[in-house]
C-alpha cells in the first residue's frame, strides 16, 4: 500500500486536476453501499451504486469503468481509507492509470473533501437506510444538485462550472458519466 504521505504535492495542495478522494457510504446492516468520489481541486462529485455488494472485487469492478470513462488528465491519484474494499487497488491502478494512496488508519481528516461530501450526501441518503433502493439515476440527480451548488471555497463557483472550464481548455467533449 502506498501511504498518503507519499502523495504528490500537486494533489496535497490542490494545484492540479485529477486527484480524487474516495470512500463508501454504507447502508442499513452493512448490506448495501454507494461509492463516493470527489475531485480535490474542483470538488466535483461522483456517486455510484454497488449493485453487486461492497467486496473488493465489486468495488474494483465498479470503479474501473467510472475512472476509465474520464480523460487521462483526470486520472492521476485516488486516496482512500484502509478498508477491505480496496484490496484490489493494484487492479484498479493497472486498469485506470491512477496511483492509489491510503490515508492513515482512523484519520478521516486526511480525506477532507470526501468526508465533507459524504456528509452532504447523507442529507439524501440517510444513515440506517437501504441504499440499494437508490438507482444510478437517483444518485446522478443528487450529484448534479451537489455539483451545481456554489461553494465559498471555490470563489462561489460550482464544481460543475470548474469541471466544464477544465474540459473546454482541453477541447475535448464534456465529461459524461455513464455506467
Amino acid at each position: 500500500m502506498r501511504p498518503i504521505h507519499d502523495r504528490p504535492a500537486a494533489a496535497n495542495e490542490r494545484r492540479q486536476h485529477g486527484h480524487w478522494e474516495g470512500d463508501l457510504i454504507i447502508g442499513a446492516g452493512q448490506r448495501s453501499a454507494v461509492a463516493t468520489l470527489v475531485e480535490r481541486k474542483t470538488r466535483f462529485t461522483i456517486a455510484v451504486t454497488l449493485p453487486d455488494g461492497h467486496s473488493a472485487d465489486a468495488v474494483a469492478g465498479t470503479l474501473i469503468p467510472v475512472f476509465t470513462a474520464l480523460p487521462a488528465g483526470m486520472r492521476r491519484t485516488l486516496t482512500w481509507d484502509q478498508g477491505n474494499e480496496m484490496f484490489q487497488h493494484e487492479k484498479i491502478e493497472q486498469a485506470t492509470g491512477l496511483r492509489v494512496y491510503f490515508a492513515d488508519p482512523h484519520s478521516p481528516w486526511q480525506r477532507p473533501s470526501n468526508e465533507n461530501t459524504n456528509g452532504l450526501l447523507r442529507q439524501y441518503l440517510p444513515k440506517g437506510t437501504d441504499l440499494s433502493l437508490h438507482s444510478q439515476d437517483d444518485l446522478d440527480q443528487v450529484t448534479t444538485e451537489l455539483n451545481d451548488r456554489p461553494r465559498a471555497c471555490l470563489g462561489d463557483r460550482t464544481p460543475a462550472q470548474l469541471m466544464q472550464t477544465w474540459t473546454r481548455r482541453r477541447t475535448s467533449p464534456p465529461i459524461r458519466f455513464v455506467r
